[in-house]
């Protein structure tokens, strides 16, 4: 652990040029007395780092110094890809690999362009989790399968209570809900990890399908699985502003079809999860959209613009 610490402090004076005791404690998470006592180690050890007294000074290193420590290894190469989503790399235990290899890859740019890490995370964020997401902790199981899924070894796991023999081969976060992709009986798997128990990884690696493609696979499952929520179809007969909001009230998977099957009186055939969903759905077109079919679901609609009519005829 101090190992690490006292090269990060090493890249960051290389990196940024110079900073107070403050600024790199603030920046390690440690007190500055501690960052004095790696100063005293780091000259030691024959680093040529020296401090600048009074108002204004702080830590640096001699000119011309440069370090042969910023070669990344193979974590912290795969880690630098996540940089974006720190949120992740924190959950997945990842974040201090990640830390030093972001480090490296500044203290290896020309001194013109050690700005560029500052640049980017001043005009771009991403906020993975949806709106109104509670900041729960992660899963317990997810530290120990992603450590899995980075060595390509076997998981012994508990899911839904039942035993099973896992291939990890990846994690997907989508809306703030972590998933693990896995191969069991030569049969690809999509599993919520929150839902997984005790979670062992075993000792033996296996061999990666080299075609499988994680993105590829996610957006297939993702796509198969909203398609099979919808098992009913209604029919709408859409004004053109209703046609130009179907986009925005209708479930993403059926928007395409029903575009598809777009009469010219407006009439379209559009796939719902069930007539109580498609009532919230229908209700947001206001009065863009009349329900042709299925009866039952014209009468719910009926009567709720009935009651609509006479709370605002008051």
């Amino acid at each position: 652990m101090r190992a690490s610490r006292l090269m990060s402090l090493v890249l960051l004076l290389q990196g940024r040029g110079g900073m107070t005791a403050a600024e790199l404690a603030a920046e390690l998470e440690v007190s500055e007395r501690t960052v004095h006592r790696d100063m005293l180690a780091l000259s030691e050890a024959g680093v040529p780092v020296y401090a600048d007294r009074g108002r204004g000074g702080g830590y640096r290193l001699l000119d011309g110094y440069r370090t042969r420590l910023t070669g990344l290894d193979r974590a912290e190469a795969e880690a630098l890809f996540l940089s974006g989503v720190p949120g992740a790399l924190r959950e997945m235990g990842l974040a201090e690999v990640a830390a030093t290899a972001r480090l490296k890859a500044a203290a290896a740019l020309s001194p013109a362009l050690r700005d560029a890490p500052v640049v980017a995370a001043q005009r771009f964020h991403l906020d993975a989790p949806g709106w109104f997401a509670g900041d729960d902790p992660p899963p317990a199981a997810l530290g120990p399968l992603a450590r899995a899924v980075w060595s390509d070894r076997r998981v012994r796991a508990v899911y839904k209570g039942a035993a099973r023999t896992l291939e990890p081969y990846g994690l997907v976060l989508k809306a703030g809900t972590w998933y693990l992709a896995a191969r069991r009986a030569d049969r690809f798997l999509i599993f919520r990890v929150h839902r997984f128990g005790e979670v062992t990884e075993l000792a033996e690696p296996f061999d990666r399908d080299p075609g499988f493609d994680l993105a590829a696979f996610w957006a297939g499952r993702s796509a198969e699985f909203s398609r099979s929520l919808l098992r009913d179809t209604i029919t709408l007969r859409l004004t053109e502003r209703g046609v130009r909001m179907l986009r925005h009230v209708a479930d993403p998977a059926a928007v395409d079809d029903a575009l598809a099957s777009l009469q010219p009186d407006g009439t379209v055939r559009l796939a719902v999860e069930s007539a109580q969903v498609a009532y919230s759905q229908v209700l947001r077109f206001g009065p863009e959209a009349e329900v042709l079919d299925p009866p039952e679901l014209r009468a719910m609609l009926a009567d709720a613009a009935a009651r609509m009519a006479a709370l605002y005829g008051r």
